[in-house]
Order: C-alpha cells, then structure tokens, then sequence
C-alpha cells in the first residue's frame, strides 16, 4: 500500500459490491458528466470535521451520526428531511446538556443511497431477479426493468443530495437551530410521550439558563444561534465517489468532496480491495466498520493503511458486532489498538448486528437489543480504560413502526403500521431520544 495513490489507482484493484451496467460508454458518460459538476462540499468543512473527530478521539467531545438506512427518491422531501434534522438536534441538546458534553452532529443523509447487499439476486415466488442495491443503483419495484442498473440515478443522486445539503445548511445556519428555540423541535407525533415531558423539563432548564445569561448581557454568542452539521455516507460506488474527487487549493491534498466523511463497509475492507485503495488517498476524515469477524492483527494494519501518521481526527472504527458479541469481540480490538498506539474514534453501531426478523416477516431490530449493545459498548470501553467515543445509528423524524420495543412499545403485530424502510428498519424519534437519554447519563458518570 505504499504505491503511489490516484483517484482511479482503485480501478486496478478487486472490489466488491459493484452493480453490473450493461450499457458502459453510457456510464463513462454520466461519470464525465458528474466530475464536470461543483463538488458537494468543501475540503475546508471536512479538514473542520476532522479536527473535531480529533476532539472525539482524545475523550473531549461525543459523535452523534444518524439518519436513514437508505435515502430514496420517492420520499424525498424537505419535511422529512426537517423532521430528521429535528431528531438530532434532540438528541445532541439532551447529550449536551445533562452530559455537560461537546456532540458532533454527522447525518446519513445527502448521499446516503448505495446499499450493500448479501447476495447478487433476489428470488420470489420461483422469480430471480438483481438485487435493489439502492435507488442510486436501480428501482425497489420487483421487476426486470426495475432492476437493471441505471447510470441516469447517480446524476439524480447527486441533485437530490445538492437539495438536500442547501436545506440542511439553511436549517444549521438561518436560525432553525436556534437553541432559543429548542422547545420547537419536539414533533408532534411524540408530544404526549413520558419521554416528551422529560425533554420538556430539560427545555424549560435550557430557557432558564438562557434567561440568566440574556440578564448578564451573555445571549449574542453565535454558538447560540447555529450548529455545525456535516454529511457522511458509506463510499460504495466508487464510480460516484471518485467524480467528486479534488484537489485543495490551499493544502494540495486530494478530498472526496462528495461528504464531509466517508466510511468502508464491513463488507468491503478487504486490505488489498478496492475500497481501501480509495479512501486511504483522500484527506476527509473516514470510518470503518468493525464486525464481529475482525480479528486484531486485521485491525491494526487496517490501521496502518488509511491512517499511516497516526493522526486523532482521521479515523473512526465503528464497531457493529450485535449485543451478544461485544462483550466476545470489542475487548481484543481496543487492547490491540491501545497496546500498539494507535489514535482512532471508537464508536457503536448497535442496528446492524441486530438484525432479526419478526413471526409478521418484517425484517425488524428489538430496541431492547440495541439499548443492550450500547450499554456493554460503554461498559467494554470503560473496563478497558478505553475511550467510548461516538454512536452511529439508522433513524427517522418520520413516525414509524420499524423496531419494536421502546417506551411506547411496538410489537410485532404493529410493525405493518408504518413500516416505510426501503431497506433495513429504523428507529423513531420516539426511541430516538430514549437512546439519547441513556447515553447522557452514562457519559456523565463517564466524564466525573
């Protein structure tokens, strides 16, 4: 991996979970046509991210990343994306404030279309068809034409995502997230919820506290007024991924400006695929996930490759190991990451490793089991004398029955409700903010 980098030294190399096209000069075409558009973001905004992973990693702040499993075309709209943006504005108010804690607010969103999949085919009814690999890839509709896979939806990726970053950026900077207005952010939906009226009493402390610093004249800070917001999605395509690469006119770093941040897939992090060759040369910060076949060794030159100076901001591993696994697997990999030096962001992913499905058919996660994992992440870390850093969770402002459990159980037989995920099950603002509460209150006990 010592090889000099260039934004195709990718093509050389294996890669998995690639859709086959069976038009190419028609996708050369849409990938010149993307390399020609304005980048996404801007290398600056994720050299700032960076910096505050490095904040992360060395215990002064916590990572909050969320947002959809999959972003599709048909529910895009901007009350969604609004109600979303709410939802970790909740729950990056409820950490900060009862945990006297910095959050680091990264949504799944504005990019976040790409899915992988376990298997190259779906069969139903005797039928076998592509898999739906994503809606920048193909359709979800379970028919031939449906299926192929279709340059044209990666340049519609890109404007939906364009749309999506100018509201997002409106939302953090034009006075949505106004902490005078934190009251505002509670959705209707979950307005008579014993765990509404316990972000309301949080609210009316924020008001209080507020109030006395208006009376001493402290009340124009910026910091009031706005947030910093940032994009990340898993860097699937790398076809998309490597139109958006440029070069810094500042640094004369190469960046990914298609996010903020970029992560590998467990399925992907192959040390000599494809995936890894392509982050380990673009500056923004990247994450990694971490499952429960990882072994040390695998880890540490993992490492080594896609952060060779060891820098705090540049990594995050984000450990998807499910609730009975991490207590078996998460220990070895911080005793190995601690024992050779190495400067990484530990974060939990608790969705994927939870994965089950319901006696209804309905592909769902128990809440209980995502609450358990984020518990035994906490205590792991702490046994380890480890910093536990960051969460990274698939969730919605929309109402939905997707995962069952919560404070306002959803049971099995409710999961057809409202169960609007085109891929893999969401949580609710409902239990959303339940998980924010629990970590709040074990990063206080933490930060003691």
């Amino acid at each position: 991996m010592s090889q000099p980098w260039s934004p195709d030294s990718w093509r050389a190399l294996p890669i998995q979970q690639q859709p086959q096209y069976p038009d190419a000069a028609h996708l050369q075409q849409v990938e010149q046509t993307l390399a020609s558009y304005p980048p996404l973001v801007f290398a600056g905004e994720a050299r700032e991210l960076r910096r505050q992973f490095a904040e992360v990693t060395q215990g002064r702040a916590f990572l909050l990343q969320g947002g959809d499993c999959a972003e599709s075309f048909a529910e895009f709209s901007a009350a969604k994306i609004r109600d979303t943006f709410k939802v970790l504005l909740q729950m990056a108010i409820v950490m900060t404030f009862a945990a006297g804690c910095p959050v680091v607010k990264v949504g799944r969103m504005a990019g976040q279309f790409a899915k992988p999949r376990s298997a190259n085919d779906e069969t139903i009814d005797g039928v076998t068809l592509p898999a739906y690999r994503g809606d920048i890839v193909n359709g979800i509709g379970f028919d031939e034409k449906s299926r192929v896979p279709d340059p044209e939806r990666l340049l519609q990726s890109y404007h939906q995502s364009t749309a999506t970053l100018n509201l997002l950026r409106a939302f953090a900077q034009g006075g949505f997230a106004d902490l005078h207005q934190v009251h505002k952010w509670n959705l209707d939906f979950i307005a008579n919820s014993a765990l509404a009226e316990k972000y309301s009493h949080l609210a009316d402390r924020i008001d209080e506290t507020l109030a006395f610093m208006r009376a001493c004249g402290m009340d124009s800070s910026p910091q009031l007024r706005e947030t910093s917001f940032f994009t990340a999605h898993e860097a699937l395509l790398l076809n998309y991924e490597e139109a958006f690469v440029r070069r810094d006119s500042l640094t004369n770093d190469y960046y990914d400006c298609s996010a903020h941040m970029l992560w590998i897939g467990d399925r992907t992090r192959q040390l000599d695929g494809a995936h890894v060759e392509f982050l380990r040369g673009v500056n923004n910060p990247i994450g990694v996930k971490v499952g429960p076949s990882m072994n040390p060794e695998e880890l540490i030159r993992l490492i080594d490759v896609l952060n060779p100076d060891n820098d705090p901001g540049r990594l995050n591993l984000i450990a998807r190991m499910g609730a009975n696994k991490v207590g078996d697997h998460l220990p070895q990999l911080i005793r190995a990451v601690q024992r050779e030096g190495r400067h990484v962001l530990w974060s939990s992913d608790p969705m994927h490793g939870n994965t089950i499905k319901a006696s209804s058919g309905y592909k769902t996660r128990d809440f209980a089991q995502i609450l358990g994992e984020v518990k035994q992440f906490f205590q792991v870390h702490e046994a380890e004398g480890s910093y536990a850093g960051g969460i990274h969770i698939e969730m919605t402002g929309q109402n939905v029955t997707e995962c069952i459990g919560g404070a306002r159980p959803i049971t099995e037989d409710g999961l057809s409700d409202r169960y609007h995920t085109h891929c893999d099950p969401r949580m609710n603002a409902d239990q959303s903010l339940e998980l924010a509460f629990l970590i709040a209150e074990t990063l206080k006990q933490v930060r003691r």
